[in-house]
């Protein structure tokens, strides 16, 4: 079983468990250190506590939106902007696509844009992200353990034989999560615990 964080000694230590992002804020919070971010940024927060690098809880500047239009030059950064809904129907006629959704990646993007305070970055550079033409930055699909689990979980046809796949897999996940397991299904375990699938 995982052990409380106050018995954990070790970044090493710490990471061989699953923990969930709001588990991590709160470790975070009571540590004292930063607990805004996604959790591969509080897993680096605490990373960094474990070596002796206090990152302090910073509070973030609120951005004020001017009265500009949007136009393919904006700076992010001055502007203010936001991935809002009123700006779909222009990335939209920009990339020629009608309901345009805003990606994961232009997400990251946009947080980097804040987080380096680059204020070069334009409306174009965002679109060149969402074309693939720019790898500025990525989404980090290493904090999505669960979803990979459940997935490959499914694929194996061993999952046809459960009514309810979704309940199975979450089983499954209860034992790894909490242990020094590899975080990832395979059929081995699925054998190791199949007579608690029952």
């Amino acid at each position: 079983m995982r052990p409380d964080f106050k018995e954990i000694n070790s970044y090493k230590e710490f990471s061989k468990y699953y923990w969930y992002r709001k588990e991590l804020q709160e470790i975070c919070k009571k540590l004292g250190i930063e607990y805004d971010g996604n959790k591969i940024e509080l897993n680096n927060y605490i990373k960094e506590y474990f070596n002796g690098n206090i990152i302090k809880h910073q509070k973030k500047a609120n951005i004020k939106k001017k009265n500009e239009e949007l136009t393919i030059d904006t700076k992010l950064l001055d502007f203010g902007f936001a991935l809002r809904n009123e700006y779909r129907d222009f990335f939209g006629e920009q990339v020629g696509v009608k309901n345009f959704k805003y990606t994961v990646d232009m997400v990251a993007a946009l947080k980097k844009v804040r987080q380096t305070k680059d204020k070069n970055f334009t409306v174009k550079d965002l679109i060149d992200v969402y074309l693939g033409k720019s790898d500025y930055a990525k989404h980090d699909k290493s904090s999505c353990q669960w979803n990979k689990f459940y997935q490959d979980f499914c694929k194996d046809n061993i999952s046809n034989k459960y009514s309810n796949k979704m309940k199975t897999a979450s089983i499954l996940w209860g034992k790894v999560k909490e242990s020094d397991l590899e975080k990832v299904y395979s059929r081995e375990l699925h054998e190791q615990y199949k007579n608690e699938l029952k």
